[in-house]
């Protein structure tokens, strides 16, 4: 049997090991520590997963439609049209399809574009009445942009009007639109409680039990009856 050799690890370079595993030991749990994310910042991730009143984006200075549809008159005399915030925020990653060519002319009320999810799709009705002069192309490639900036970037089209006045007189302006939206979301919660029960007795996870807040694009869980029904009680 060979004898036991020990050896002194302060007489070699042993002790210089241990140091450094000693202050890995202390760097790893630190690292984690400082790197950790607040609950505070989670819970604000939480939220924005959910419709509310507060995340609704209602700039003061345009006008709302009944059809959830905006219009704002341009210093050039044009009136920039597009997707309201709330409709937005039900729908989802959607995809707009039929669009008008510059040109053309269109009522208030007639088809401005549709909107589709796999398979499902809504019709969008115009908020004025005129002549199509551009058509924002950008959202061919990018249609994102409406869900990130539906006043500014995601617009749909740049019409001239031909009945302004008349066009716009019933619609929601300022402190109005945002009560009118307000209204809308509820009547939405309403809606999603009866529509969705006919045609999807569970529908899970569409609202929480304590507080009855909306998840993002519900819609987008329902079958084209419901996209039918929403169509009927607040875009047409």
């Amino acid at each position: 049997m060979e004898e036991f050799s020990y050896t002194n690890i302060f007489e070699t370079k042993g002790i210089e090991y241990l140091t450094i595993i000693a202050f890995f030991a202390i760097l790893v749990p630190f690292w984690f520590l400082i790197n950790r994310k607040p609950k505070k910042a989670v819970l604000i991730s939480n939220v924005n997963r959910f419709i509310t009143a507060s995340a609704l984006r209602i700039p003061q200075g345009i006008f709302f439609s009944k059809y959830h549809t905006w219009a704002h008159m341009e210093k050039s005399g044009l009136a920039k049209v597009g997707l309201d915030d709330l409709l937005v925020h039900i729908t989802g990653d959607v995809k707009l399809t039929q669009f008008k060519k510059p040109g053309e002319q269109i009522e208030k009320g007639e088809l401005l574009a549709r909107i589709k999810y796999n398979g499902n799709s809504l019709k969008i009705l115009s908020p004025v009445s005129g002549k199509i002069e551009e058509t924002n192309s950008v959202l061919e490639k990018n249609p994102e942009l409406i869900k990130e900036d539906p006043y500014q970037l995601g617009w749909i089209y740049s019409i001239g009007p031909t009945n302004w006045k008349a066009d716009t007189n019933s619609y929601f302006l300022a402190e109005d639109a945002t009560r009118w939206a307000v209204q809308e979301l509820e009547r939405f919660k309403n809606f999603l409680a009866v529509s969705a029960s006919r045609f999807m007795p569970e529908p899970v996870g569409l609202v929480l039990q304590d507080g009855g807040e909306i998840v993002e694009n519900p819609l987008t869980n329902f079958p084209q009856e419901v996209w039918d029904d929403f169509q009927n009680n607040f875009l047409s």
